[in-house]
């Protein structure tokens, strides 16, 4: 089963997918930790992504989806992927539907954590200040939020007229979307199952 966590930066997307691979054996794909592995890396490519993250840019979609392709080449065998942050743009959802498709797969849901801005703002703001982490940056944080809501808001509609989107509340508490993740996803295997 592939499952795309739909959200804006910060909104646990990356908590839910880590708890979703120990539950269910399923390999979270998240584009920022994917981002940071490379960044970290001293390679021409992690140098072209530090300049994007930094100036609170989202990364071009050449250098994302060849992050993606390597990682779904890597697991041919899994029961499943979790997209954490991928895709973001109509051209990333088309790249990731042509990639998937090459072996025989497709996305079965997804998921969009609906969340309050102020609230992920100042989220954020408290993780700079306990983590230091650069691309938490609040400033560059609220570009990533601008991005994310002109560039991925398509997508809602996208994924909606395919019948696969399904929304809860990301506001809840951890315990509360995940069990609202799990009754989606239990549902979505037994129509698979149908």
């Amino acid at each position: 089963m592939n499952i795309i966590l739909l959200g804006p930066p910060g909104a646990g997307k990356g908590t839910q997918a880590q708890r979703l691979q120990q539950e269910r054996g399923l390999v979270q794909l998240s584009t920022g930790d994917m981002l940071r592995a490379a960044r970290s890396s001293g390679s021409e490519l992690g140098g072209r992504v530090a300049a994007f993250m930094d100036s609170g840019s989202l990364v071009s979609d050449e250098v994302v989806i060849s992050l993606i392709e390597e990682q779904l080449e890597k697991n041919p065998k899994v029961a499943g992927f979790i997209f954490d942050g991928f895709p973001r743009t109509t051209p990333q959802a088309k790249a990731l539907d042509e990639s998937l498709a090459h072996s025989g797969q497709k996305v079965d849901v997804v998921i969009r954590l609906k969340v309050d801005e102020q609230a992920l703002i100042d989220r954020i703001t408290r993780r700079f200040e306990a983590e230091g982490r650069a691309d938490d940056n609040p400033e560059a944080f609220k570009k990533r939020l601008v991005a994310y809501n002109s560039q991925t808001a398509p997508l809602v509609e996208v994924y909606s007229g395919q019948g696969k989107l399904r929304e809860i509340d990301g506001m809840a508490d951890m315990e509360a979307v995940s069990a609202s993740i799990a009754r989606i996803l239990d549902a979505t295997l037994a129509e698979k199952s149908k």
